[in-house]
Order: C-alpha cells, then structure tokens, then sequence
C-alpha cells in the first residue's frame, strides 16, 4: 500500500505522512493525498542534492525566497525528524517516507 499525505496546516505545499508521529493532528490538513497526485514519482531523485537541514516545516516555504531548491533536493527538518524532497512541478516539500543517509 502506498503512503497517504496530508498537507502541513500553516503552509502552502509541505505535505507530511498522514500517520507521522511527530505531528499533532491540528498539524495536518483534513484532506489525503496520494503520491501520484503529489507527482512524488516524477522526481529524479539523483538530480537533486542533500541540502542543510531546517528547524520545521514552515522554513520550506521561505527558500523559494532565498535558496531556491531544484527538483529532487532533499532536506530533513528537524522538529519532524524527516526528510522532504522538492518536488518542481508542483512546488512542494513532500515528506520521505524513511530518513535518506547523508
């Protein structure tokens, strides 16, 4: 079965694991995602790079700012213990399903 998602309450495009431990339910959208829907199969995963991690979800949103990521960067926030790939075309953090090594 694959992961479902839930959008991040406070943000824009950081989907989190429906069942993530780590977040209370006020944290997450009401609504489930699929990874397809998320378009989580089209990223190239090589085409990316491990970038330093963040403090919580909501610092993602800001990079678009200052640090623009690139399809299939990946970066672990620290108050969820997970890690999140960028997803291009559809301008989202989507939560890995198990921590990536460094």
């Amino acid at each position: 079965m694959s992961p479902e998602y839930k959008k991040m309450a406070g943000t824009a495009a950081v989907f989190i694991l429906a069942d993530n431990p780590k977040a209370s339910p006020v944290e997450r959208d009401g609504m489930v995602w699929s990874p397809e829907e998320l378009k989580v199969y089209d990223v190239d995963i090589d085409a990316g790079q491990k970038r330093p991690s963040m403090a919580n979800a909501l610092a993602l949103e800001g990079l678009e700012d200052y640090d623009p990521p690139k399809n299939g960067d990946i970066r672990n926030v620290d108050s969820l213990e997970a890690d999140f790939i960028y997803v291009a075309n559809t301008r989202s953090w989507i939560q890995v399903p198990e921590i990536i090594p460094t």
